[in-house]
């Protein structure tokens, strides 16, 4: 298919074929997770929250319109009524948990991972996002489906699909490559269309990028209740949610919320630095835009990934030129073989390989 002129790109009347899109949810961690939905817009999925074992995946629908966000519950237990307990009360979730019920009706509570979108806006165009801005329980990715509107098809799936893994255990070594490791298609990619990857953070990064104070269950502090600096000799448990400063300490300057920490004032700090080296496609604070958010045509689904495998992307950083034209309404490039077609990433997955 040959690509779209810019011209046509920016003044063709994208708009989704049918009148509602895909909200695919696919769990590939090892332990089950509790995925949440919540609508803030349009009219949501039928279920606001279920659970889905290791590799199973959930597909719903949503409006033309729809926002909302997608994030994952950990080690729930819930009764036949789909509450905590017998009696309806306590916390039924250790991250994520909404108001202790199984179907959500509300954001959940942090530290959490986000995935954000807001499909179709008047302009015709789709936004989303990874957000850390409420802190980080699970890794997560998301992949566009473009369905059948040609006009997502056109785009380098490379350039539309981010993931940030900054869980130590779930971390591939820096350098890996899905597409000579056994995977043809690994998050809606292939090898014509590979996703650029960071290759400096390894296991060590990601087991101490989030501070002690922001750790959701912190180890006990030593000797005079202090924290030693440096504290290689503090044992850190593999799964270690994190909160952000914002959502620790809700204060102007970490959350900016006031004129004098706006738009132009209010900086990353130290929590946002960090989060944006383990996972530099996500929100890492609340004005985080330039480098977080994506945007595509209007007309697609998504599917969100908890556990995904392999590494955190740079997209935005490393195709900052070709995302910038997506936004301007351009057609973008992307980095791809020559001669090469973004259709080649429907090629069939390999047996028994996880990745979609």
């Amino acid at each position: 298919m040959d690509r779209l002129s810019a011209r046509e790109f920016s003044t063709r009347g994208f708009k989704r074929q049918d009148s509602d899109s895909p909200i695919i949810v696919t769990n590939y961690c090892g332990e089950d997770i509790w995925p949440g939905i919540v609508t803030q817009s349009g009219t949501g999925p039928a279920e606001g929250g279920f659970r889905l074992q290791p590799g199973e995946s959930k597909n719903q629908t949503v409006s033309a319109g729809w926002g909302g966000r997608v994030w994952g519950r950990t080690n729930c237990t819930f009764n036949d009524a789909g509450t905590a307990s017998s009696n309806g009360t306590g916390k039924a979730c250790y991250t994520g948990d909404c108001n202790s019920a199984l179907n959500c009706i509300v954001t959940g509570e942090t530290p959490a991972t986000l995935a954000e979108f807001y499909l179709d806006d008047s302009n015709g165009k789709t936004w989303y996002d990874i957000s850390l801005v409420d802190g980080y329980n699970v890794p997560m990715a998301i992949v566009m489906q473009p369905l059948a509107n040609s006009s997502l098809e056109d785009i380098p799936p490379n350039l539309t699909n981010p993931s940030c893994v900054a869980t130590l255990g779930e971390l591939k070594e820096p350098g890996y490559d899905p597409y000579t490791s056994g995977y043809e298609i690994f998050l809606g990619t292939n090898s014509s269309y590979p996703l650029p990857f960071d290759r400096n953070v390894d296991d060590s990064h990601v087991a101490r990028w989030c501070p002690w104070d922001l750790q959701l269950s912190p180890p006990q502090k030593p000797g005079d209740g202090v924290y030693p600096y440096p504290d290689d000799n503090i044992q850190r448990p593999a799964f270690d949610p994190c909160y952000s400063a914002c959502a620790k300490y809700n204060t102007p300057d970490y959350c900016c919320t006031t004129p004098e920490y706006g738009r132009g004032n209010c900086k990353a700090g130290d929590w946002g630095k960090a989060a944006k080296t383990v996972c530099p496609d996500a929100y890492s604070y609340a004005l985080d835009d330039d480098s977080s958010m994506f945007m595509a045509p209007s007309g697609g689904g998504f599917q969100v990934v908890f556990c995904p495998g392999g590494r955190s992307t740079t997209i935005l950083s490393s195709e900052r030129e070709a995302t910038q034209q997506m936004k301007n309404g351009s057609t973008p490039s992307g980095n791809a073989n020559p001669g090469e077609s973004p259709q080649k990433r429907h090629l069939t997955k390999k047996t028994g390989r996880r990745h979609v």
